[in-house]
């Protein structure tokens, strides 16, 4: 299939202004953007259409979607649960107070496959560093942590992933990382269990055999026994529930599951191609279930431990974001405490947004471009990638 520029079919006009935005990364330990300050350019909406009803186009112009018969999880009643603050969704109310983990999951090829995504309710996409092709590496939120039988495999972390998982009160679970982490996880607000995790016999190099266990893990390979993150969270004194340092509600959702029909902005996004050259990830729509379907180095992102089932999201946001470069290893932060231009893209659709955090402790804070309001979100999980501003405009849709 031939990839176009930005929208199939549709012009996207750029404000002049708006040129300040995105400049290339040109040398080490230098920002590559000024902070946001002009209006992002809107989507000229002239969508060309199919007269195909089976056509995703087609289906997404209906107003709203019908929705399935919600489940609560199994064994409970509507009474024994209360809407997630992270997607929405009917959980547990036991866990309502519970804080999230924030899991480093190694993105590299080698890594494959990961076990337990699927249990994710926010994953994050970020350049790991400038080095090796610019890999990225997930940061998977977590809400109900309580039954991970294998999550990962893990991996360091970064500064700009301990800064986001503070965002949503998060334990920060990460096998270490460079120096650079230091200053950043001994701030107040960060809470992080670092490396330990269970060893499991996979056949593969020692750094991606680590996995995150609930419980006590014992390998039947070596005999090693390993805590499970339960009682390593006990042990290390963290608190499991939300503390003085949450700031909120990350997300404010729709009544009703959306397809932006009232956006005179909006265009279609049937398939998504991130700049990310090492993996080259991918969201495609699936009109059948209404999700983004995740896929990287040419194949869908899969869970062993959920029937193979592809990792997919409802809501796909996507930050036009800065970076500073440390060194000549390539590693680097996101220049995230600022404001930008960005896309939301949701059942087949996407419009303008921009994003803004005003702090390290702050929440990134979503608008909707066309009318100035907070984004809402679908019910459902979601997909963040913080895009470099020097590879913005190779973001592709279509």
């Amino acid at each position: 299939m031939k990839k176009k520029k930005l929208l199939t079919g549709i012009m996207i006009c750029v404000l002049a202004s708006a040129a300040v935005l995105a400049s290339g990364c040109k040398g080490s330990g230098t920002e590559t953007s000024e902070p946001a300050t002009s209006e992002p350019g809107y989507i000229n909406l002239n969508p060309v259409t199919s007269e195909d009803p089976n056509d995703p186009s087609v289906a997404n112009e209906t107003v709203t979607f019908a929705e399935d018969d919600e489940e609560v999880p199994e064994g409970l009643k509507v009474e024994d649960c209360y809407r997630s603050e992270l997607t929405n969704l009917w959980t547990d109310k036991t866990i309502q107070n519970q804080r999230p983990i924030a899991v480093m999951v190694d993105n590299e090829i080698t890594a494959l496959d990961h076990y337990g995504l699927n249990q994710a309710d926010i994953v994050y996409e970020l350049m790991n560093s400038t080095a090796n092709g610019r890999v990225t590496r997930l940061m998977a939120i977590v809400k109900d942590w309580r039954n991970l039988e294998q999550f990962g495999s893990i991996r360091s972390t970064r500064p700009t992933n301990v800064i986001l998982a503070g965002e949503y009160n998060a334990i920060l679970v990460h096998d270490g990382g460079p120096f650079y982490i230091d200053e950043y996880i001994a701030k107040p607000y960060c809470n992080h269990l670092s490396g330990g995790f269970a060893r499991f016999s996979n056949g593969k190099a020692t750094e991606f055999t680590e996995y995150v266990t609930s419980d006590t893990y014992n390998n039947p390979t070596t005999g090693r026994s390993y805590d499970g993150l339960i009682s390593r969270i006990e042990a290390a004194g963290i608190s499991k529930e939300y503390n003085s340092y949450y700031p909120g509600v990350h997300f404010t959702f729709n009544e009703e599951t959306t397809g932006l029909h009232d956006h005179a902005g909006d265009a279609t996004a049937n398939h998504i191609y991130l700049p990310h050259p090492h993996n080259h990830s991918e969201l495609h729509y699936n009109a059948d279930t209404r999700e983004y379907e995740y896929r990287e180095y040419n194949m869908d992102h899969v869970d062993p431990l959920d029937g193979n089932k592809v990792l997919s999201f409802d809501n796909v946001i996507l930050q036009n974001t800065g970076y500073r470069i440390y060194d000549a290893n390539g590693y680097m932060i996101y220049d995230i405490i600022n404001e930008n231009t960005g896309y939301y893209v949701t059942k087949g659709k996407i419009i303008n947004i921009r994003w803004s955090k005003s702090s390290e402790t702050a929440l990134t804070k979503y608008y909707d471009v066309e009318n100035g309001t907070e984004l809402k979100l679908n019910t459902g999980k979601t997909y963040i990638s913080l895009i470099p501003n020097d590879v913005w405009e190779d973001l592709r849709f279509e």
